[in-house]
Order: structure tokens, then sequence, then C-alpha cells
């Protein structure tokens, strides 16, 4: 059906006269709208209504299920002005805080009824979002699902207004714009040296969401989009580029980029998007383990290849990026860390409880060895490293690994501090537990096999991570416990997977025992059933990979 009739979400006002579209938007302009009937007559003021209804339900939005009080326009950029009764559509880019208040005081994480944990708490927000939006007349019937509401006032009063990303028009023209470097208001756009770039390859807007949204161009690229940005450089820009200087190969280097460089002395520029090259027909190391799982398959193979890709690219991270030496105060503070998040976690989980005292002793024997005088290299790693992270490639079978954005939900300071190579092996390892509950093998040795063969391969290449086990069982810990407290508020049936590892954490012995008693979540299935390949999920598996499938603030 066309959408040549006004939406329920704004209603349409006849004589409009023609014109320039947006002609009163000025780029890098900037307006506090604390209340949608604050500034009712402009840009944002119009879309206030509608952008209150719609972002909440998209999947990158990270404040769900707490209102938005607000919203500021920190930049709006005409890509493509659209005149109103013409026929082409126009782009528009925006920069918006939305502003959330925080969680009611209380106990944080009080549990439900059921023992699992209560809602999150969270401190006030105004997160930063980029939206592409389409400005269209009459909405072509193909584009329906993606509109977001006709304006009833403002620069856009009754237009169609949709997910510009969804318009193969307007895909096209970000192509355009990475092709041919320069810069448009506050934003900049930048090829890199030497990167050749084809004109007329078609978008394909990719479905599976996660924290961000991906288009990919004639098989040839995929630009991924952040949606929630922050004045810095992405590490997702950062790493690949580091390691295109350098002899690995196992990460596809940036072609292209964009980004905002807003008004401020201290502002740095916001990464807005990358282009890298895209590997058609590559599936991803989760739908390989779960392939593997299905007909009883050896997985340790390509567990074993897999591990000696990650030492590659630790390797090579090292080489590219200044590393540094934990001492005894950067170890207590990352024991402390730990045992923060375990008090929480088991504040808000009562089944966690019996274990926190030994759990906390692996953090505590760390600081421990700090004390004694063990120190630890630290460097930049990938971050959020499990199965869905890494594709085999179809063209000679080997591992890529892909987005090194890290955990989003945290602050970019974080996620760029050079950390312990043994985080990213850690998640990797509950990344194989998982797979084997979804592959419904918690009874057998599948997981085992493959988190040994995978620390084999990382041998051949470095230190073997099984040589500083309270390292390695202080970061896995460290993982268990979030992926307990995610389980317990999001997906109740999922606890036993991060239990039996919490178990097996606590006391080896009893952890062989769980690992047999673990039942098999009820959706396993489906996961079983997601999409093959990375090109229908470029961010990794629908379901957890090892890890829940949103991050959230701590």
């Amino acid at each position: 059906m066309s959408d040549a009739a006004p939406s329920r979400r704004g209603a349409t006002r006849r004589g409009t006269p023609p014109g320039p579209l947006l002609s009163s938007v000025r780029a890098g302009s900037a307006t506090a709208v604390p209340r949608p009937e604050a500034d009712g007559s402009g840009l944002l003021g119009s879309l206030v209504p509608l952008l209150s209804e719609w972002l909440p339900g998209q999947r990158w939005f990270a404040g769900k299920g707490r209102p938005i009080t607000g919203f500021t326009l920190v930049a709006a950029t005409e890509l493509l002005p659209h005149t109103t009764g013409g026929s082409a559509p126009g782009l528009l880019h925006l920069l918006v805080r939305a502003q959330q208040p925080g969680s009611p005081t209380g106990h944080p994480g009080a549990p439900g009824p059921s023992g699992a944990a209560g809602p999150a708490v969270h401190a006030g927000t105004d997160d930063c979002y980029q939206l592409l939006l389409g400005v269209h007349d009459v909405l072509p019937p193909h584009l329906a699902p993606a509109l977001i509401g006709r304006p009833a006032g403002g620069p856009l009063h009754g237009r169609a207004v949709y997910e510009g990303l969804a318009d193969p028009r307007l895909a096209a023209l970000l192509l355009e714009r990475l092709r041919v470097p320069g810069r448009l208001g506050p934003l900049r756009f930048t090829r890199e040296e030497g990167a050749v770039i084809a004109a007329g390859l078609a978008p394909k807007m990719l479905g599976a969401e996660q924290s961000n949204s991906s288009v990919v161009y004639g098989e040839t690229y995929i630009l991924k989009l952040f949606r929630r940005v922050c004045p810095g450089t992405n590490p997702d820009l950062e790493l690949p580029r580091a390691l295109a200087g350098t002899p690995c190969d196992r990460v596809p280097p940036p072609a292209a980029w964009f980004e905002a460089e807003l008004p401020g002395a201290d502002a740095d520029p916001m990464t807005l998007g990358v282009l890298q090259p895209y590997l058609p027909g590559s599936a991803d190391g989760w739908q390989l383990a779960l392939s593997a799982l299905a007909v009883r398959a050896d997985f340790t193979a390509s567990a074993r290849a897999l591990g000696h890709a990650t030492a590659e690219v630790h390797g090579a991270l090292a080489e590219a990026l200044p590393t540094v030496v934990l001492r005894r105060p950067q170890l207590e503070h990352l024991a402390a860390s730990m045992t923060r998040r375990l008090d929480a976690a088991a504040d808000a989980v009562p089944a966690l409880r019996p274990y926190r005292a030994a759990l906390g002793a692996a953090y505590d024997e760390l600081a421990a060895l700090g004390r004694a005088g063990r120190t630890w290299r630290a460097q930049r790693i990938h971050g959020d490293l499990h199965l869905g992270q890494a594709l085999r490639t179809a063209q000679d079978g080997r591992w890529a690994l892909i987005d090194f954005e890290g955990e989003p939900a945290r602050p970019l300071a974080e996620r760029c501090r050079p950390q312990p190579a043994a985080r990213d092996v850690a998640g990797m390892l509950r990344s194989f537990d998982y797979a084997a509950a979804v592959g419904r093998a918690t009874a057998t040795t599948w997981s085992a096999r493959a988190r040994a063969a995978f620390c084999e391969g990382y041998a051949t290449v470095r230190e073997d991570p099984r040589e500083d086990p309270r390292l390695l069982r202080a970061h896995e810990t460290d993982k268990a416990v979030y992926e307990v407290l995610y389980e317990a508020r999001h997906r109740p049936d999922w606890l036993p997977v991060p239990m039996s590892a919490i178990r097996r954490l606590a006391d080896p012995r009893a952890g062989a025992a769980a690992d047999a008693a673990v039942d098999v979540p009820a959706d396993a299935a489906a996961y079983r059933q997601a999409p093959a390949t990375a090109a229908e999920r470029p961010g990794g598996a629908t379901g957890p990979p090892g890890r829940p499938d949103h991050e959230e603030p701590e």
C-alpha cells in the first residue's frame, strides 16, 4: 500500500508552498528541546512526536525501558535537498541527543517474584544518535515499512519521513560521498589513500541489526554506520587502520569513513561510519559451530585455526600500537573493578550468591600477585570477541576478525584502554560454552575440546593463555558474572548456561557435573535456524554467541 494517505503518526495539512524543504536548517545548528511543545514550529520540535515513538523500537536504541524526556539537535545536514512537489527523495543527516531519566531510587537490581533480577539501575543519559532520514512527498509502496511518520508542522510538514538507509537511492548517495572525499557542513568524508571504490554499486541494507546498521554495496564493500556516537575515533576505525600497516591480513582494512566535526575547541571528531571490503559467502564462527554440532562433527581443527588467527591479530596490534605494563596499582584496580561487578550481580541474582566468595577469590588472587611483584603486559585488543565476530572466508577458508568496536555500551575511553589479551581469549572460551548449550552438547566434551584447541592454536603464535591460569580465570569469571546478570534480567531460561560456568569456575570438580545438568533453553532451536551467513548477520549471531546479544551499561 502506498503512503499517499496521511500517517496516523502525523496529520497532513494542505497549502504548504513548494520550494526547498529544509532552507531553514543550517548544518551544525543546535537547538535544545526539553519538551515536544517547546519548539513546535522548528525542525526538531516537529520530529519529537515521531522520534519519541520510533526510536525505542529500534534494535540499536540503548535506552529501552526508560522514557525519553527530551531531545537536543546537535547537528542537521542536508545530504540531498528535497523540493516540495518533486519526485526525487531528500536525505537529512541528524545528530540528536535523547534525554532519559535515571531509574527510581531503590535496591539496585532487586529480584522479582521469580527470583530473576529486577530492572537495571541507570543514571540519567543523553546519548547522541545518528539518524539518516529520507524525505518524500509520497512514499513508494516498497518503502512503506521504513516509514517513521509525517510531521504535523515545521519545515518537513506533511512529508513522509522514513529510514533513509532503506532507500537504495539514498544509500547509494552515501557511497558516492565516500568515493569523493570532502566536507559538507560538519561532516567530513575521507577515503584511504590508494583505495579504489567503484561507482554504481547496488546497495542493500542488512536487516539483522545489532548496535549499528550496515549496508552492503554490490558484494564489494560493507558500510557500518554507528548509531550511538560520541567524540573520539571509534576503535572499529582505529584498530583496522593500524593493522592495515602491518603484515597481518586477518582484518578487512577500511577503504573510507566519515566523521562529524562539531564546534568546540575540545570536541574530537565523532566517527559516524566505516566502509570496509565485504567478504561474500563467508560464514561466521557461531553458525559454523552450530552446524558442526547439528551433525556431531568435530570442531577442534576450526577452533585451533581460529586461535592461531586471534594470536596473529593480537601480535600485530601489540606491534602497531603502544603497550603498557600492569603493575600492582593497575592489577589492584582491575581486581577491585571485577569485585564490584560481582557484588552488584550477586545482589541482583540470588542464584549467584552461594558462589560469591569462591569467585571473588580469583580476583583477590590477581591482586595478591600484583602485590607480590607480578606484572602483565596490556595492549589494544578486540574487546568483544566471540564466535560471531570471526568469519571464515569462502575464497580460502581462512579466519578473519571483524567488529572491533568493543562493547558499545562501555565508555569510549574504556574501550580504547590497553587490556590483557586474556580478556579476548576468555570471551571466546565463553562463546564455545554458549554454542554447546544451543547445540545441546553440554553433557559432552565438545566445549572442552574446542576451548583446548583454541588455546593450542593461539600458542603456536604467542604464549599459551593457559600458562597464566589465574589471569585467564579472573577474566573468564568476570565474563560469566556479566552473563548471569544479563540472562537473569532478560532471558531467565538461559540462566543455566552461564551458571554452569560459574559452578565450574568456583569449583572445577563441581563444574564437570554441572555441565551434564544444564537445561537447554526452550528457544535454542530458533538460534540453530538463524541465517547462516555473515552477509545476513554482520555483527554476530542472532542469539547469544558467548555474550548477550545486546550490551547495556553497568
